[in-house]
């Protein structure tokens, strides 16, 4: 993933000091979805030196010498895509911790993405997770990111916690322990990605971008920077799967959307830590992102 256009994040003050808990989503969608060995539908895909194994746990690092990745087996068109994660402590500018989908390497320079990215920082501020959807333009000069940043209400580098993506032919919702921290839904197919993705996750330098538009770059003498992921969950609608197939809904109904419930957790995790919308930056073209 080394496509990005830096931005600035100016929008919301929030205190980073809160310990409180956003409300219930009062569905638990990850516990609807098995855990699935690692070697069962991922491989390494580069830096096998910087990779780990501990039982179920998979750690990756970065080092001066390379970071690491590992990619699903098969390409998807729709699916639930999770994993826990647990960041590196510390000074950890410059350095981006992911899961993601892509289809990159099919589609060079006209790809699609759908983001999940942890943005190193330096010891006195917390780690930003940004989101981002886009489709047909990274690597050909003409990047439309659809960018969303937020901190989070407890210490990531502490403890594993879930995150996951629900993408469906309509919508796509990012998940946080189960709370729903964005939802993105298609209103046309130009501004929505549809082309199958593979799974992957990675560590790497984005010394350029990553923490304030790279004015703190990746200092190796606090190397090796480490991502640990453990509880792989993956159910989903391979590329090959008839149209029949069904991805599972990030609701606990069967059409798509959120519940009551779900929404108003959602809109407590962006009003209290959101720290960047794309659709409200006065510096962006919207012509360019007709959804906003």
């Amino acid at each position: 993933m080394a496509f990005f256009v830096p931005i600035i994040l100016f929008m919301f003050t929030i205190s980073t000091d809160a310990q409180d808990n956003p409300p219930s989503p009062g569905y638990n969608l990850s516990s609807r979805i098995d855990t699935v060995a690692f070697d069962q539908v991922y491989r390494t895909l580069w830096g096998p030196q910087n990779q780990r194994f501990d039982q179920n746990s998979l750690t990756i690092w970065l080092d001066e010498s390379s970071g690491s990745g590992f990619k699903s087996i098969k390409p998807y068109k729709s699916g639930y895509f999770g994993t826990a994660v647990k960041l590196h402590p510390g000074y950890t500018a410059g350095v981006i911790t992911s899961f993601y989908l892509s289809n990159g390497e099919d589609h060079p320079g006209n790809h699609d993405e759908i983001d999940i990215e942890f943005l190193g920082t330096t010891p006195d501020k917390p780690y930003i997770l940004q989101t981002n959807v886009y489709m047909r333009g990274s690597g050909d000069g003409n990047i439309i990111g659809r960018e969303h940043r937020i901190h989070l209400w407890f210490d990531p580098t502490q403890d594993f916690h879930d995150y996951a993506i629900v993408w469906t032919p309509n919508e796509i919702i990012f998940f946080v322990d189960d709370v729903p921290i964005r939802r993105y839904p298609r209103k046309s197919d130009e501004t929505f990605p549809l082309r199958p993705m593979y799974v992957y996750g990675s560590i790497w330098d984005a010394s350029s971008w990553a923490t304030e538009n790279g004015k703190y770059k990746a200092n190796y003498g606090y190397q090796p920077f480490l991502g640990r992921y453990r509880n792989f969950k993956l159910k989903g609608c391979e590329a090959d799967t008839p149209l029949s197939c069904l991805p599972p809904s990030g609701s606990p109904a069967t059409t798509e959307g959120l519940s009551c419930q779900q929404v108003v957790a959602m809109q407590w995790v962006q009003s209290r830590y959101k720290v960047y919308d794309y659709c409200l930056d006065p510096k962006r073209d919207q012509t360019q992102t007709p959804e906003c």
